[in-house]
């Protein structure tokens, strides 16, 4: 019998419209966990007249009956969280008894911050275009163990031990490296253990929780962040996020074991976009870029950045198709290409000389391949709002049948809008779900 579970995940560099298709999907599962990164990651979700725009809180909190879980794989900043769950209070969301904290999440401290800031604006040092938000250094305590974990944070003696003697070491690298006033001990206790007061009602052991549920019939959905080419192993490497972001992150960043993973559905745009530095084949240089980014409203939810906006990639499609090992296939804002005459998708690379389809390890060799491209004829009309896929443009259709047919995925569901009804969900993909979350 197959699991009763589905990880949804980003397909290129994030921003692929997750929030919005966890949303979707989410009326079916019991739970929704997040089980990467932190308050980095951006997910909006339009319902009616309202818009949530959620960076640690799973989009599972929006639909009454379904658990929110943040996992142990993200990185927690505990007056972010307390931010965030009072916005989302304050607009009618239930997250009292309905959103969890895992016990073994690690937390982002303002030394993080202090660190990853000043190594950001050093001169001399490359840019990897981070939000500064204290993500990569937290991951990297975690990694060194010297990390402070939501369990410890509850415990007001270890805290203020761990603030003093992380802040020694701290204050004293960021003055040698970047020159940076030291922050204060005292005063970062103070805060922090009054936040850990207000964070203590939402932690438990969530790997337990979600496996309960799942021995007592019900299905759990592990919400991605970010996307695949930004995976610490699998990604743009070094310009790359500090967490798993592919589908075996969803094992390791929740405590729910690999063989309990039901399905991979993997989100992709009708194009690609990317926010800060780091190669990107397809990129779009000219007036078409332009028109993407204005029609798709590309800039980040979290940071405001205008994202990079390139043509679909196939070659990088299968091989994060491939990473994740995704079944499933979600295209997103197929609308914002209406109004193209014609649409590029690279379907290969020119690198040395030599065609190839083989995504390059190294950052070097993504710099200096050329993509190949073919060539479709635009539709030229509003698909906007359609709900079936018959319905759509015959032009349209045939570019989501060449995606499907070269990716290695089968596309289930097409979204044609912002809002949840804005959507297009084929017939095999529906029973699938249902076979998962019945």
């Amino acid at each position: 019998m197959r699991a009763k579970t589905a990880v949804v995940l980003g397909a290129q560099w994030g921003d692929e419209g997750k929030g919005k298709i966890v949303d979707v999907l989410s009326e079916r599962f019991s739970a929704v966990a997040r089980y990467a990164g932190g308050h980095n990651a951006g997910h909006t979700v339009i319902i009616g007249e309202h818009k949530f725009v959620l960076q640690l809180i799973p989009c599972g909190v929006l639909r009454p009956g379904c658990k929110g879980v943040i996992g142990n794989g993200v990185v927690l900043d505990p007056i972010a969280f307390l931010s965030e769950v009072g916005r989302i209070r304050e607009l009618g969301v239930q997250v009292d008894g309905n959103l969890f904290v895992s016990n073994r999440a690690q937390v982002i401290l303002p030394y993080h911050r202090m660190i990853e800031l000043a190594a950001e604006s050093a001169p001399g040092r490359k840019k990897i275009g981070t939000t500064s938000r204290g993500i990569g250094p937290a991951y990297e305590d975690k990694m060194a163990r010297s990390g402070l974990r939501v369990v410890d944070l509850l415990h007001t003696a270890l805290l203020k031990t761990h603030i003093e003697a992380a802040c020694a070491e701290k204050n004293a690298i960021a003055h040698a490296l970047f020159g940076t006033d030291p922050l204060d001990p005292e005063k970062m206790y103070e805060e922090y253990a009054a936040a850990a007061e207000q964070v203590r009602p939402f932690v438990a052991d969530t790997g337990r929780m979600l496996n309960g549920i799942l021995a007592k019939g019900g299905s759990v959905m592990f919400e991605g962040a970010q996307g695949t080419m930004l995976d610490i192993d699998h990604g743009t490497y070094p310009f790359v996020t500090s967490s798993s972001a592919t589908a075996g992150g969803a094992s390791t960043g929740t405590g729910v074991g690999p063989t309990a993973i039901g399905t991979v559905i993997s989100v992709t745009k009708a194009y690609v976009t990317r926010v800060g530095g780091g190669p990107f084949p397809t990129e779009i240089h000219d007036a078409a870029g332009d028109l993407l980014r204005e029609r798709g409203h590309e800039y980040g939810a979290v940071t405001g950045r205008p994202r990079r906006c390139g043509w679909l990639d196939i070659p990088l499609l299968r091989y994060s198709n491939q990473v994740n090992g995704a079944e499933w296939l979600v295209v997103t804002k197929l609308d914002v290409l209406d109004e193209l005459e014609e649409i590029p998708i690279c379907v290969g690379y020119e690198l040395d000389g030599k065609v190839t389809d083989e995504i390059p390890a190294d950052v070097h060799g993504l710099e200096a391949i050329k993509p190949r491209y073919t060539t479709f004829k635009g539709w030229r009309q509003s698909t906007e709002g359609i709900t079936k896929f018959d319905k759509l443009p015959k032009a349209a259709q045939e570019y989501l049948a060449f995606q499907e047919r070269e990716s290695g995925a089968k596309i289930g569901m097409v979204s044609t809008g912002p809002d949840r009804g804005q959507t297009i969900v084929l017939p095999e993909f529906a029973k699938a779900l249902n076979a998962i979350t019945s």
